[in-house]
């Protein structure tokens, strides 16, 4: 990799990074803000699910426009729009408030799909996995550091966190508007296309080898979207841990996402090839489930998350990595877009499952669910090792 392309990686790491920041200053205090409002269950759900909801349908057209003009102007534009949202969270004294704040960040969020983008831009295929891990690694530290600005922040009043937020959103904004160059490769111009969210969602789902890792991201993300709104209900009622050994239990799951996205995922890659990984890291995150739904004592509950914690590690900058592999150059942010727009569907479903199945059945409920959730998907990465090994001829 040539020393412009790995400062251009780290100048898309910062600014990922800053952003989720922001994102995990807000989004464990969104919930509270909303309950002094007295809102029924349904709209609090809608209000959690309202940023990915928008995501889901955006995220494609968001991939489109950096096809067409770039991705330079959609990372501005996202961070731009971001920066709006956390202003109006920070005032937002209403539930309308709160819903126009989450809606107006869900449908101006593609600079993950941006920042993809431009990591295929710039990035061998062997290293594009390796890169896509990249933000993988803002994410985790993102949510890591973020709570914790949170709950500093909060002690300057209500308005504090969201300006934090939006603060932090304005310096990744500057930060990219200063150091962040147009990676689109000139010769990649995109063919015309409607930019309409759901022809792009089922272009993309019609392209050859691309659909069935389009599933896995929808079928993955709901998985874990599902545990990640139902551990703290688990914890609490399982273990009677206080919410501060809750939180710390987060971040745990936090770091070591970011240990292996940021060192393991390489070498696995390089070695057994992404699909294989997605095989490993299904499995894994099958029976991370399948433990968890056993884990009844602490000594149980540490190695039933940390399997879980290393399949989803690998499994998401792997999935990323082959749907870049398999697109052209000058498609790029449309189906990186559509890859993040399955991944927005998956964390709507998944906490809106979770919560009322723990309420109704227990922790059986969505572990449960996890588990057929990443049985289906361990069976979708089988067959396509099967299938790719087919499709090569005998020597």
């Amino acid at each position: 990799m040539t020393r412009p392309s790995r400062s251009i990686l780290v100048v898309v790491f910062l600014t990922v990074f800053i952003d989720l920041v922001g994102f995990g200053i807000v989004i464990p205090l969104l919930p509270l803000y909303a309950k002094t409002h007295d809102p029924s269950p349904l709209g609090l759900g809608l209000l959690m699910a309202s940023f990915s909801a928008m995501q889901f349908v955006f995220a494609p057209v968001l991939g489109r426009l950096s096809d067409r003009y770039g991705r330079r102007p959609v990372v501005l534009l996202s961070l731009l729009g971001t920066v709006a949202s956390y202003l109006l969270f920070a005032f937002a004294h209403t539930i309308p408030g709160l819903f126009a704040s989450r809606i107006l960040a869900g449908i101006t969020g593609g600079n993950i799909a941006a920042a993809q983008a431009i990591i295929a831009d710039v990035t061998p295929p062997e290293e594009r996995a390796r890169g896509m891990g990249l933000v993988g690694m803002a994410f985790g530290l993102g949510f890591i550091f973020g709570p914790a600005l949170g709950g500093f922040a909060v002690r300057f009043g209500e308005a504090g966190p969201g300006l934090a937020a939006a603060a932090l959103s304005l310096t990744a904004l500057l930060w990219a508007f200063l150091r962040l160059p147009e990676t689109r490769p000139a010769d990649a111009a995109p063919r015309r296309a409607a930019l309409l969210p759901v022809g792009a969602l089922v272009k993309t789902f019609r392209r050859p080898g691309i659909g069935v890792f389009l599933l896995l991201s929808a079928l993955t993300t709901t998985a874990f979207a599902n545990f990640e709104a139902t551990f703290a209900l688990f914890l609490s009622s399982t273990f009677s841990l206080t919410p501060d050994k809750v939180a710390g239990a987060f971040v745990a799951v936090g770091v070591l996402g970011v240990v292996v996205q940021g060192g393991l995922i390489r070498p696995l890659v390089k070695r057994f090839g992404e699909v294989r990984i997605l095989v490993a890291g299904a499995a894994l995150v099958l029976i991370g489930f399948l433990a968890l739904l056993r884990a009844d004592r602490l000594l149980l509950l540490v190695p039933s998350v940390a399997i879980l914690g290393v399949g989803i590690g690998i499994t998401n900058p792997a999935l990323s990595g082959v749907v870049s592999r398999r697109t052209s150059p000058a498609e790029q942010g449309e189906v990186l877009g559509a890859f993040q727009s399955m991944a927005s569907l998956g964390r709507v479903i998944g906490p809106f499952w979770g919560a009322s199945a723990f309420l109704r059945y227990g922790p059986a409920g969505p572990f449960g669910a996890g588990a057929l959730l990443e049985a289906a998907a361990l069976l979708l990465c089988v067959s396509r090792v099967v299938a790719e090994r087919k499709e090569v001829p005998a020597s």
